[in-house]
């Protein structure tokens, strides 16, 4: 405790740092009232994790009691508001909180070692410095169980040794295919084959040999008929007890494997047991083993969780400008495996959400249970089903009653194609077109009905009294005439005119109808007239 001795220098804050460049400034300014140490590092560590929760200590509580209380009508200087309010609540002592208080602890605290008489510098530092190490522990909540670091090398480990595995049992198929490569084809196991290959051996011990141990009865039938007619070449007891040690090998690994699985399933449940259950153990650990720790993955946000894996996808897509990844890491996740694949986008994104909760949860939390993470997987596993039966939930409100649609009504319209919007051409008028087709049709229907008259008067004359030579041969001229004029109009009228109308098209058809029976009539009454007058000379 120090007592402030001259008040009037407080006023000025932004200059109060001077008063405490040296220890003999800062000796004018406080006095040191009472100092009492600390038994040990708990007892320490006790009162400073009081003071940072803003709690009053038991130690401090009897010293305030003894010393304060005869200067009861003076204020008390407190670092933290809130402590200041728990001293004024139990202890009825007047607290003061400012700016001139913050500026005047600082000065303090930069001269302790000269306030302070009788503590050498070398045990000032090194008791700061192992009071600072066990609060941080205390704080972050350091246990041993919690190390993140096993984790990490046993995802690896796991991994290193999966390839592995991969790469022995390959050969031993490959080596042993040689000498029975019917055998691969029957079991498929890789597991099984290695232990089959070590007890047996030759494929000539397969007929003697009992392998029920390892084989289903059905597949050993099989495998000692396929041994009998083997096509594979035969090879020397050396090479048999190489593949035997190679089998060996492989069983050893992955019984390995399998132990070392289990310890990993184990470690995930102690260190992240919201994490292992919403996306699994390995998935967990991998996310984990690629941030670095479960702290550092913690303060990720959900978006880089989602595409944790994918980074090299991400920045091609955002270089070529195509499509950014959905996920990375989090698709083998059991959640992503069971959804579409039209869905898988939508579930890895809200199960990136919920996993960085269930990730902070972990991390910072003082919780061991997997509450929060069963809940949270229970949520994604409804969204899934709502996705694939296509239920349609309202956004608002509870969410939990079914929305109300209206019956879907198809309303089909018909529309016609305007094709004047095609025509680049000016628009001219109906009624001119029209026009203009009709006036040459006009006279061609005016000069077809004179012809007819004309010809049905020719026909009467006929059929009454002859009519002389000389008036026959200039009918003949002007028939002759009429007909070539009548030709060369219907040869000159433009088609295209006459499609516009279709009246016009039908008298034309009907015309040339017409002159053709009319020409027909005409060489028939020609051949008549012939034969009279040959009858006739015949006759002279």
């Amino acid at each position: 405790f120090l007592q402030v001795l001259n008040e009037k220098k407080l006023q000025e804050v932004d200059s109060l740092w001077k008063e405490f460049e040296t220890p003999e400034k800062a000796n004018k300014i406080v006095k040191l009232k009472h100092f009492e140490k600390f038994q040990d590092t708990t007892e320490a560590l006790a009162a400073s994790t009081a003071l940072v929760e803003g709690k009053l200590s038991k130690n401090l509580k009897k010293i305030l009691k003894k010393i304060v209380a005869k200067d009861a009508h003076e204020q008390l200087a407190v670092a933290d508001a809130k402590l200041g309010g728990v001293i004024k609540e139990k202890l009825n002592l007047s607290c003061i909180h400012s700016p001139m208080v913050t500026e005047l602890m600082r000065g303090i605290r930069s001269q302790i070692e000269g306030l302070i008489t009788g503590l050498p510098s070398r045990e000032m530092a090194a008791m700061c410095l192992g009071l600072a190490h066990s609060l941080s522990r205390y704080k972050l909540k350091f246990s041993p169980d919690k190390v993140d670091t096993m984790i990490i090398q046993a995802i690896s480990l796991l991994d290193d040794l999966d390839k592995e595995l991969n790469n022995y049992i390959m050969r031993c198929r490959e080596w042993y295919g040689w000498h029975f490569p019917e055998l691969g084809k029957i079991i498929t196991d890789n597991l099984t084959y290695c232990k089959c290959v070590r007890k047996v051996g030759d494929r000539s011990n397969f007929a003697s040999s009992d392998v029920s141990d390892i084989l289903p009865e059905e597949i050993e039938e099989d495998v000692k008929a396929a041994a009998e007619i083997s096509m594979g070449t035969e090879v020397s007891e050396e090479d048999i007890n190489n593949i035997i040690h190679l089998c060996d090998q492989v069983i050893e690994i992955s019984e390995y494997r399998t132990q070392l699985y289990d310890y990993l399933k184990n470690r995930m449940m102690a260190i992240a047991p919201n994490l292992t259950v919403m996306v699994g153990e390995l998935v967990g650990a991998r996310l984990i083993a690629h941030a670095g720790s479960l702290l550092n993955l913690a303060k990720h946000p959900a978006s880089t969780v989602q595409l944790l894996g994918a980074e090299k996808a991400l920045f091609r897509a955002l270089k070529t400008k195509r499509d950014t990844p959905k996920f990375g890491l989090i698709y083998h996740a059991s959640l992503v495996g069971q959804s579409n694949t039209k869905n898988k986008g939508k579930i890895s994104r809200m199960l990136a959400a919920k996993t960085a909760l269930t990730i902070r949860y972990d991390a910072l939390g003082e919780n061991t249970s997997a509450e929060m993470g069963a809940e949270n997987r229970l949520k994604v596993e409804t969204r899934l089903r709502l996705l694939e039966e296509r239920g349609i939930r309202r956004i608002s409100g509870t969410g939990k009653a079914l929305a109300k649609t209206d019956k879907y009504q198809n309303k089909s319209e018909v529309k016609v194609f305007d094709p004047s919007g095609d025509s680049t051409l000016p628009v001219v008028s109906k009624k001119r077109k029209i026009q203009e087709v009709d006036e040459p049709d006009t006279e061609v229907a005016v000069k077809a009905k004179k012809f007819k008259a004309e010809m049905k008067e020719g026909t009467a004359v006929e059929d009454g009294e002859p009519v002389k030579k000389k008036k026959k041969k200039k009918d003949k001229e002007k028939q002759a005439e009429e007909e070539e004029v009548l030709s060369e109009e219907l040869a000159i009228s433009p088609i295209t005119e006459v499609r516009q109308n279709s009246t016009c098209v039908a008298l034309l058809f009907h015309d040339a109808l017409f002159m053709a029976a009319f020409v027909c009539l005409q060489n028939t009454e020609k051949k008549k007239k012939k034969k009279k007058k040959m009858k006739n000379e015949g006759e002279d």
